[in-house]
């Protein structure tokens, strides 16, 4: 495939391969992992609005249809390649390859260059502090926002060369319309089309042709807000105009930073690295602007680490500034410095991932296993008692995993069923699994798990 302009940087096809295998590398863990909690809600969706049949009723959702693209993509990965979790995790860590690489692709923008776009998009891959993004399926709308709006950023960076055709701003266009249907955090990247052309110096004519990226914005968010009697995120308490946003957003930025990303900025500043200054202030705007949407978030005050996949693009580009200075200071006394920092850059966060994240994704996954594997061994009702997910989603994986009906779980309180000939499930605590009670009941308590929030 050649290299980037005027010789700089490596072998592009070397490149994308080495950024798939460091992709895969780092999530590896996840070929391995069951469903997770709103696993199942995804799919069931899916398999409602995903068919060409069901998009009527999902234009009429004012909330799932923000996530349109994601549903689309399930419905077609379960169509194509069935219904296990190895197929659906395949699909978030092919989508997460596919955005390291589009990472690397904004090397064309004279800001950022093809060095370090390679060395940011290796970072990328790797860090472990949006991992939730790929390791949760149910958070695939992440994946996809950030693969459209950088597609669409791509294309509008192409169509501002010399010479380029109208084909390229339709693409651009189009991609950001996919992006708004993905998520709906996308809408802050409206105005980025406008600041890159400003930075390429473009002519006024294709500056103006930024605008219906801008009013396609206005319209999208009027569209919300007219419909939020029937959006589930304002009645569910997810989001609120009244949070305390500026707390959640310094706590989210300064989490986003560390360690890395303050170790690098940590440098620079050390060494003075004003030819670095270009790059770390376009890393450190658009984490501002990609973290803004998600720090309206009420349950908490700091963005989930799913929602911060967007923003993470901003701290590669520190890395990266960071590594390419190192690089001309250290490269030719101490050629081991460079490959020595990379190596533990990426040891940690693969470490992290298969060690600490695993775990935790496992224990995730726990409390609908164990349903799952007690209503295989059991005939009739289960009475599910403190399950720490919603109902919904132990109906789902009953229906989905085991193929009963999910009338045969029943809620409520483990004391009111003590006389019944029927299984009591708990999720509370581990205190006995498979015990008899003596009445014909198989009772199983299960390990507990916070309650997650897509």
């Amino acid at each position: 495939m050649g290299i980037g302009p005027n010789g700089e940087g490596p072998p592009v096809g070397r490149v994308l391969a080495a950024l798939a295998g460091l992709a895969i590398l780092a999530y590896l863990p996840v070929f391995w992992q069951p469903f997770v909690a709103d696993d199942f809600v995804q799919i069931g969706l899916a398999r409602e609005y995903g068919p060409a049949s069901g998009w009527a009723a999902l234009s009429q959702d004012p909330l799932y249809r923000s996530r349109a693209t994601s549903l689309v993509l399930t419905w077609w990965t379960e169509r194509l390649l069935g219904f296990t979790p190895l197929t659906f995790y395949s699909t978030s860590v092919l989508l997460h390859i596919l955005n390291t690489w589009l990472v690397f692709a904004l090397g064309s923008w004279p800001a950022i260059g093809w060095r370090a776009a390679a060395v940011a998009g290796a970072f990328f891959a790797v860090h472990e502090g949006h991992q939730e993004a790929v390791m949760w399926y149910a958070a695939l709308p992440e994946l996809l926002v950030f693969f459209w709006v950088l597609l669409s950023l791509a294309c509008w960076g192409r169509w501002l060369g010399r010479g380029a055709s109208a084909g390229w701003y339709v693409a651009s266009l189009g991609c950001f319309l996919l992006a708004l249907f993905s998520k709906e955090s996308a809408v802050v990247t409206a105005p980025l089309p406008l600041v890159l052309g400003l930075s390429e110096r473009a002519a006024w004519r294709k500056l103006a042709a930024a605008a219906p990226f801008a009013a396609i914005a206005v319209a999208y968010m009027a569209m919300i807000f007219a419909s939020q009697t029937g959006h589930g995120h304002f009645s569910d308490g997810t989001f609120s105009l009244e949070t305390p946003f500026l707390t959640s957003w310094a706590n989210s930025y300064g989490r986003l930073l560390w360690i890395w990303g303050a170790a690098s900025l940590l440098a620079l500043a050390a060494w003075r690295a004003w030819r670095r200054a270009k790059l770390v202030w376009l890393a450190l705007v658009w984490i501002a602007i990609t973290l803004a949407p998600y720090s309206f978030l009420t349950y908490m005050l700091r963005v989930p680490s799913r929602h911060t996949y967007l923003a993470s693009l901003g701290l590669a580009w520190l890395v990266a500034a960071a590594a390419l200075e190192l690089r001309e200071r250290w490269g030719a006394p101490r050629r081991w410095a460079v490959p020595a920092v990379a190596a533990v850059i990426v040891a940690h966060n693969v470490a992290y991932l298969w060690i600490k994240k695993r775990a935790q994704y496992l224990e995730r996954a726990a409390p609908t296993e164990k349903l799952v594997e007690l209503a295989r061994r059991v005939e009739g009702p289960i009475y599910v008692h403190c399950f720490p997910y919603g109902y919904e989603i132990a109906e789902r994986a009953m229906e989905m995993v085991v193929g009963k009906p999910k009338e045969l779980l029943l809620f409520g309180p483990a004391a009111d069923y003590v006389n019944q000939p029927a299984a009591i499930y708990c999720g509370g605590h581990r205190v006995a699994e498979g015990k008899s009670t003596g009445r014909g009941q198989a009772v199983y308590f299960g390990s507990g798990a916070s309650p997650t929030h897509r």
